[in-house]
This record gives structure tokens, sequence and C-alpha cells, in this order.
């Protein structure tokens, strides 16, 4: 998680905080939190484009999490790590999240069962 942590921020940009939250349950896993406060839009005089902060939880799979300690698992991680702002870019249209202004639509966006596919 550190390094996804680390390659999370360098994509995000300045002022998003990237939290690693710890397991608690089977109900509840380990989960990457990125939140920020809105960020003014230059030009155009509005405060976002979405009504809420942003607020996203990222969750992995288990089974992907497993495979990561096989065969292959560390150069399979690195090229995931490698694909994370083409996936970042992909997650903000599917659920109306906006990296730039730091919003999104929903007041909590879940990305849950992620896979390590680059």
């Amino acid at each position: 998680m550190p390094r996804i942590v680390e390659r999370v921020t360098r994509v995000a940009g300045h002022g998003v905080r990237v939290a690693i939250l710890p397991y608690e349950s089977p109900f509840v896993p380990a989960r990457l939190h990125v939140s920020a406060e809105q960020a003014r839009r230059e030009g155009d005089g509005h405060r976002h484009v979405y009504a809420c902060a942003l607020n996203v939880f990222l969750t992995w799979d288990a089974d992907e999490i497993d495979r990561l300690f096989g065969a292959g698992g560390e150069a399979r991680f690195v090229r995931y790590l490698d694909a994370i702002a083409a996936k970042l870019d992909a997650w903000q249209g599917a659920r109306e999240v906006d990296l730039a202004t730091r919003s999104q639509a929903e007041p909590s966006v879940l990305f849950g069962g992620l896979d390590f596919e680059a």
C-alpha cells in the first residue's frame, strides 16, 4: 500500500491527501482514502464541478492481493503502478469524480474489488 500511496499522491497532485485505513473486519478491509478540499476553478468563477469534496475509497480484491505474492507478482505490481494515472482517469469518468477540481457528485465514492491489471 505505501507504494500505491506514493504513486496516487504523485498523480493526484498538490492538496490531495492519501491515507491507508487499516483492516477492521471482513466487511471493512484495508483501504486507501483519497480526499481533498474542493479547488477553485481558474477563470470561470465556479467553485467546483461537482457538489461534494473529494472523498474516495479504494479497495482491492483479496485474491488479487494474494496473486501478487506468487510468481511474477512483483513485475505485475510494477506494471500496475505505472498504469495508475490512466486508471485514475478511467475511474473518474465512471463515477463522477474530478481530481482537478477535487470534487465529486456523491458524498463518498468506493472503487472496490480492484485488480492489479495494468
